[in-house]
């Protein structure tokens, strides 16, 4: 098995055509989902940083771009004091010169050490970028305060240009810090164009590629300029459930899965002996000290017991609280990218009523949790928990071993149509393919996702193997969501989905 799929990947690579193996047949791979992060370099965005170049073969990373949040600003050199407008951080430090500032080159050596594990890396799956390509897209936004969006940087100048490019693929902007360095970006757009004639195809144009995908409100830019004057441009808004990835993850996940957290599973199995990137991995009692932030005392392994978030142990995972900004974007086969109200690794976020544009989680974003008896608006991510960590885990191996030594993840595809209409009472046959690229053995659960979905009645799955059959009630209908989750027994077991929408009507 690992033989073949060698020899697959060899001849995708040669022929410089990206293949998806369907039967017999080769059919082009779609586009893979275009990228820019923007990050104030808290210790949290390292982490999501590390994951997220682990990763890296998921998505086309266009941009890594310095910016400010109210947690961390450089001040501009003058002494300038400068007070927080956001409630939080204004009552915390009051007028500051500067703020727990990285500086703009945290993410050289991580680069460095990505080159390093690369030869690894790119072994076990196509589409790694190297690392030189990563250096040329890094820039320097606009940092020099919170919310500062007064002047042009590189690069607010680099996601305009990116904005205003003839690539119309959905360009999707992840926000770790403030929305300041995008915002100087649009404001520079409509400074441009605004009052020309080109001014309605070009706002429809950013409008059509632009998808914020924002963690909170770091700093005030969003709502005082790019709301108002871009009114259509979408925002995916996780302000809940990012949390159980976040600081306070102890208050959040399971106790039966905060393992999957805790110094044993992520020092052995993805911190140490796995290479020169995750030894850079901040976590609890490690050592590690952020140059120009002497508040996170995280790393001193004498002040872990009742710490600001709980009492820890050394390698214990600290925070990656922007990281479910790009879960959304790896295709597991949970199809979340274009419909982020379904539901993924990167959690569930519903349209708003008021705003169209916008869609969110919260209070009214609930998915029952059975660890709690009770609904949850932080479940819609913690349900994925298990299998992120597991994956994270094994790609963590692929930094150090070759391939036949380490874990990939199960193909799976549905076996007709994954989009189906069905009448009240009708029963239906679901079914998928399923292998392993090392020849593991792989298990099936089907399962019914039923807060994304619109149908209240009862459904019976009988499952067998790869193969369910779904009785529906004879007097409900709606939309109906079916997950074929499909599990590896390898070492660090990775998983994969299928997920059939039945639309259940008269």
């Amino acid at each position: 098995m690992r033989f073949l799929f060698l020899i697959t990947l060899l001849f995708s690579f040669f022929s410089c055509q990206p293949i998806t193996k369907t039967g017999n047949e080769a059919t082009p791979e779609p586009q893979k989902p275009r990228t820019i992060v923007t990050t104030d370099g808290e210790i949290d965005d390292v982490d999501s940083f590390i994951r997220m170049l682990l990763y890296a073969n998921e998505f086309r990373i266009e941009g890594l771009i310095y910016s400010s949040s109210m947690w961390h600003y450089k001040g501009d050199g003058k002494g300038t004091l400068f007070t927080s407008e956001m409630e939080m951080t204004k009552n915390m430090y009051g007028a500051k010169t500067d703020l727990r500032w990285p500086g703009v080159e945290w993410m050289n050596p991580l680069l460095d050490a990505y080159e390093a594990v690369y030869p690894k890396l790119s072994q076990h799956a196509e589409g790694f970028p190297t690392a030189d390509y990563l250096r040329s897209v890094v820039r320097v936004g606009n940092i020099d305060f919170e919310g500062e969006m007064e002047v042009d940087t590189e690069g607010s100048d680099y996601i305009k240009a990116k904005l205003l490019d003839e690539d119309m693929e959905p360009i999707y902007l992840q926000v770790w810090g403030g929305t300041n360095t995008i915002a100087r970006a649009l404001k520079s757009i409509e400074d441009q164009y605004k009052g020309t004639p080109e001014w309605e195809s070009i706002y429809k144009k950013v409008i059509d590629k632009a998808i914020i995908y924002a963690i909170l409100d770091q700093d005030a830019t969003y709502r005082k300029y790019i709301a108002p004057n871009w009114p259509d441009l979408k925002i995916y808004y996780n302000a809940s459930q990012f949390w159980c990835f976040a600081y306070p993850w102890k208050r959040a996940v399971p106790e039966s899965q905060q393992y999957l957290f805790e110094g044993k599973f992520m020092g052995e199995e993805i911190i140490n002996s796995h290479g020169p990137l995750l030894k850079q991995y901040y976590s609890y009692g490690d050592g590690q000290v952020q140059a120009g932030d002497d508040e996170h005392i995280h790393g001193d392994p004498t002040k872990l017991v009742k710490a600001q978030w709980g009492t820890f142990g050394v390698y214990d995972f600290i925070s990656e609280g922007d990281s479910p900004a790009f879960f959304h974007l790896i295709d597991i086969g949970l199809d979340n990218l274009n419909q982020p109200q379904w539901g993924g690794w990167g959690g569930r976020l519903v349209q708003s009523a008021e705003q169209p544009n916008r869609w969110e989680d919260g209070k009214d974003v609930l998915d029952y949790n059975p660890f709690t008896d009770s609904l949850d608006a932080t479940y819609p991510q913690i349900r994925w928990i298990e299998a992120i960590q597991q994956d994270f885990a094994a790609r963590a191996d692929w930094c150090v071993m070759d391939y036949t030594d380490a874990n990939h993840p199960p193909v799976v595809k549905a076996v007709g149509a994954t989009r189906l209409s069905a009448k009240p009472g009708e029963k239906l046959i679901l079914e998928v393919q399923t292998s392993d690229p090392d020849g593991d053995q792989v298990k099936t659960k089907f399962w019914i996702y039923k807060e994304v979905g619109t149908y209240i009645g009862e459904v019976e799955l009988s499952a067998n193997g790869n193969q369910v059959e779904v009785g529906l009630d004879a007097k409900a209908i709606g939309q109906l969501h079916v997950i074929a989750e499909v599990k590896d027994n390898g070492v660090h077991p990775m998983t994969r989905y299928v997920r059939f929408v039945i639309e259940v009507k008269v």
